[in-house]
């Protein structure tokens, strides 16, 4: 008995651009709320790239007097300090056009995947974005 010929599928241009859509939209969403992790508000005092390169210099002038236990724990305080400085000062991302590009594709995400107005405020999304991106309660 001879073999079957296998048929060879291929997607339809339409199949195509709805698997480039919600990608691009899946990455959107991931973008905009991995930096809204990064950048949540954290308890305590807020620390101003002012206070951090002030505690830098203190940590920089005791360096040399320390002794060596304490000095390596200043060491790394200071590479701590000198990363958040960093941080501080515009080395994140742009999140005005993180957000933009969410409000363009979280409605059709949300619909897509069924996800509700509270498990998105719940994870941090502001009601203004979210108002925005046409997802209501």
């Amino acid at each position: 008995m001879p073999k079957a010929k296998k048929s060879t599928r291929t997607m339809s241009d339409e199949h195509k651009a709805a698997l480039a859509a919600g990608r691009q939209s899946g990455r959107a969403v991931r973008s905009y709320l991995d930096a809204l992790e990064e950048f949540r508000p954290k308890r305590g005092r807020k620390r101003t790239p002012d206070s951090i390169r002030k505690r830098l210099d203190t940590v920089t002038d005791a360096i040399p007097t320390a002794a060596p236990l304490e000095r390596l724990s200043l060491i790394q305080e200071r590479i701590d300090l000198t990363a958040e400085l960093e941080t501080l000062e515009g080395a994140g991302p742009d999140l005005d056009a993180l957000e933009a590009d969410f409000v363009t594709h979280a409605a059709a995400y949300s619909d897509r995947k069924g996800i509700s107005y509270a498990a998105w405020r719940e994870l941090g999304v502001t009601p203004a974005v979210l108002k925005k991106a046409g997802i209501t309660r």
